[in-house]
């Protein structure tokens, strides 16, 4: 365990709350992030994401346990830690009124900025994150994911070796996603650290080298998307029907097979297909024995939703969903 070669380094760290259910918070949490790499923090809700970044990023005192950010002791060092991150919260705190330059050149004078050099540095981080046209356009009038990317632009005013980046794209549409994807991957191709929680699997999958998945405060699996991915073997059999009343006749009539994955939102049944195609030859005929017609039915390779299923989610929490 080396501070000096890890940019997040955390060890044993747990964080109580008075009154909290004995799940909440951290239960000894490790974590290991390479300088200039994504990791992404999963997990569902409660499982201590928010509160892990929040003592990283020294808004949270632990109660126990030791950490490290960019080689600064989270407890005794804090100030030197808050001079060398950014931190992108949920929504943007960019100011409205203001245009995308002036916002830019404000967080550089907060930041101790000379007048000069914030002006410089507002330029450049225009043109990193493609808002030079609308660079001097009232923020107000920017689309979600150009607000996304001036608050990115905004914490690295002066260049921190390491980001904590909190549900960047929540609430914004697949093409401004995909614009926030692309400044993430600029920052680290500048060798920048990017620590990411996110509700998206997909995003992990696209954007981090290293996942980290918590359950009830401590991590119970971590590694790259593949590597995870790998964890369930081979195809899977998605079978989409029409209503819940079909969804409910085919978890009946498959409810003989292990690890079987409802997902009610889009009345989809999923589970292993351990013979590739003999499986859903076999399973196609169950369903037709009982009169079952889906609307969909094939096979595909694991995602990080199965994983992310197969981890978190116990038997009697997927039957009562």
């Amino acid at each position: 365990m080396d501070p000096l070669h890890s940019a997040i380094l955390a060890h044993d760290v747990h964080k109580r709350y008075a009154g909290g259910s004995e799940e909440a918070g951290l239960r000894g949490f490790n974590l290991a992030v390479a300088p200039g790499s994504v990791c992404g923090l999963l997990g569902p809700n409660g499982a201590g994401k928010s509160t892990a970044v929040r003592i990283l990023s020294t808004l949270l005192r632990m109660d126990t346990g030791d950490a490290w950010v960019a080689g600064f002791d989270v407890r005794r060092q804090g100030q030197e830690v808050r001079r060398r991150i950014g931190l992108v919260g949920q929504h943007a705190a960019v100011d409205e009124v203001l245009s995308g330059r002036q916002n830019l050149e404000m967080f550089g004078r907060l930041n101790h900025l000379p007048i000069r050099l914030a002006r410089a540095r507002a330029e450049e981080l225009l043109t990193q994150f493609a808002l030079t046209d609308a660079a001097n356009q009232a923020v107000r009038t920017y689309s979600g994911g150009m607000r996304r990317r001036l608050d990115l632009a905004a914490s690295l005013i002066v260049s921190p070796p390491v980001l904590f980046v909190d549900e960047p794209t929540t609430g914004l549409d697949p093409a401004a996603r995909r614009e926030v994807w692309a400044a993430i991957r600029s920052l680290v191709h500048a060798g920048s650290t990017v620590l990411l929680t996110t509700q998206y699997l997909e995003e992990a999958d696209a954007l981090a080298n290293q996942i980290v998945l918590l359950k009830a405060g401590r991590v119970i699996a971590e590694g790259t998307p593949r590597e995870l991915k790998a964890t369930l073997g081979g195809s899977w059999i998605d079978i989409t029907v029409l209503d819940e009343e079909a969804l409910a006749v085919v978890k009946r009539v498959l409810a003989y097979l292990p690890e079987i994955q409802t997902d009610v939102e889009r009345l989809r049944v999923s589970l292993p297909a351990e013979d590739g195609a003999r499986s859903l030859l076999r399973v196609a005929n169950e369903l037709e024995a009982a009169a079952v017609k889906p609307l969909d039915i094939g096979l595909r390779q694991p995602t990080l939703d199965d994983v992310f299923l197969h981890l978190t989610v116990d038997a009697h929490e997927e039957a009562a969903a």
